[in-house]
């Protein structure tokens, strides 16, 4: 089974990815080509499921949109003009064939097929009435509890089934759905997941980040609103807004990490956010420095943003790897010492004899962050300081990110002090809470009425975590059946 690279295990993982087109002769191609560029959302799996007019055509397989998709042969079998994609890191749900998705059902009006990027908080309880009903599920992924809450729905349309689902349940999504008609968006009323519309000549797309409108040469042409549903039809964009309005509350740690920095999300452009947090840093915690030196490649952007505000210069004292491999070689005792090196290398010539600033965008478990500072002490720095674009983790996610359970988390933990000692820098600062809403436009952090998600570091949950706390605040997991994969 394909497993995270065991020695990429200290970082909050991407959630999904999400991509769909209507009303293009090459539906299938160019939603392949969408989600290659949402790979950095999910690397487990993707797949894709198309639409001919007559019959639903399917391809999905674990492992990265090039493996599964560079073959022009798969591309031929995914006839359609309408097609949904999706890419996958499993937050819910072991990474089994089975799991991936869009996941497909034969409904009362046809086929439904879904892509969710996301997580479901009271999945495990709708999931266990729906057994008593007597659903039968085959999946262990919170998302086909969204298939079987419309597969019963008593209403008559796609439309009206699909509202009646999503009102009961609870959490983070953002929704590509293909039904013999239409390619369908949805993201959730508090917009916790990132969505947007783009346009391609005569076709209209959904995805998750704009990256994946340029590769295909779409035009961006908005996001798609908090609780709002997009229907791509032959009738062109209808909108639904069927929920009750409320605060936006979408996850800040897209414009720290997750999106691609080409992105932009919300109106704002990721790349600009991460330059505006370094600079909000330096002047936070700012340090006598000789360089800034980027921990590769998120904590580029805003070690510039750094670097530009101290007027220290900028330099890649670290070289990042960028053809290691996920299962290259099993982690055993004798060269487990090697791991950070498979990845990231310190450039000698460059830190020998000079005080560093490491910028990094976070730290989850701190075992990483202690091996980088090793290798840039022993590559000669004479100090090392550690600054950090977020502040700290002290909080799970159960939104869509992959984070451990808190009593792994360093900050929930240790305070700053704590974390310098164990990480082995000089110093070690994060960036504050008011500082990081200044960097995505907000004069300060609003106790009362949050603009964005921000529980990782707060624990104000923006959406009670049922399935967590019901559980005795312990995770559910499904075992089911195993797979034997080749």
């Amino acid at each position: 089974m394909l497993t995270t690279h065991p020695f990429d295990d200290d970082h909050l993982h991407e959630e999904c990815g999400v991509f769909g087109i209507f009303g293009h002769p090459e539906a299938a191609a160019h939603t392949a080509l969408g989600l290659h560029a949402l790979q950095h959302r999910g690397q487990e799996a993707a797949g894709v499921v198309t639409f001919d007019g007559h019959q639903f055509h399917n391809h999905r397989g674990l492992g990265h949109v090039e493996d599964n998709f560079g073959n022009e042969s798969v591309i031929r079998k995914l006839k359609g003009t309408m097609a949904v994609g999706h890419v996958r890191y499993s937050t819910t749900g072991e990474t089994l064939l089975r799991n991936v998705q869009p996941l497909f059902a034969e409904m009362e009006f046809g086929g439904l097929a879904l892509g969710h990027n996301g997580n479901l908080t009271n999945a495990m309880a709708l999931r266990r009435q729906l057994v008593r009903r007597g659903c039968l599920f085959q999946s262990t992924t919170d998302t086909e509890v969204i298939i079987h809450l419309i597969a019963i729905s008593l209403y008559s349309t796609v439309e009206d089934r699909l509202i009646d689902a999503l009102r009961q349940v609870e959490g983070a999504y953002s929704l590509v759905a293909l039904t013999p008609d239409s390619v369908i968006g949805v993201r959730d009323p508090l917009g916790i997941r990132p969505l947007c519309l783009g346009r391609m000549e005569k076709s209209w797309v959904l995805a998750s980040e704009s990256c994946a409108l340029d590769i295909i040469g779409a035009e961006f042409v908005r996001d798609v609103e908090p609780g709002e549903i997009v229907i791509l039809s032959a009738e062109g964009v209808r909108s639904l807004k069927p929920f009750a309005k409320q605060p936006s509350r979408f996850c800040i740690f897209e414009y720290i990490y997750f999106a691609r920095p080409d992105s932009m999300i919300e109106g704002i452009s990721v790349y600009e956010v991460r330059k505006r947090i370094g600079a909000e840093l330096a002047r936070e915690s700012g340090v006598e420095a000789d360089l800034v030196v980027p921990v590769p490649d998120s904590g580029v952007p805003a070690a510039i943003g750094y670097a530009a505000e101290a007027g220290v210069p900028f330099e890649l004292g670290i070289i990042r790897n960028h053809y290691v491999g996920r299962t290259f070689i099993q982690p055993t005792d004798s060269i487990r010492h090697t791991g950070v090196k498979m990845k990231h290398n310190a450039n000698r010539a460059s830190l020998a004899g000079k005080r560093v600033v490491l910028v990094d965008d976070s730290i989850v478990r701190g075992t990483t962050s202690r091996k980088i500072v090793e290798m840039v002490r022993q590559a000669g720095a004479t100090e090392v300081h550690m600054r950090i674009s977020s502040p700290p983790t002290t909080y799970s996610c159960y939104f869509g990110i992959d984070t451990p359970e808190r009593s792994k988390l360093l900050a929930a933990r240790h305070d700053v002090e704590g974390m310098a000692r164990l990480i082995g820098v000089d110093s070690l600062a994060f960036i504050s809470l008011d500082g990081l809403y200044r960097a995505v436009g907000e004069p300060s952090r609003d106790a009362a009425s949050p603009h964005y998600c921000d529980a990782c570091f707060t624990g104000d949950y923006p959406v009670r975590p049922t399935d967590f706390i019901d559980n005795g605040g312990e995770i559910e997991q499904l075992s089911l059946l195993t797979e034997d994969i080749a």
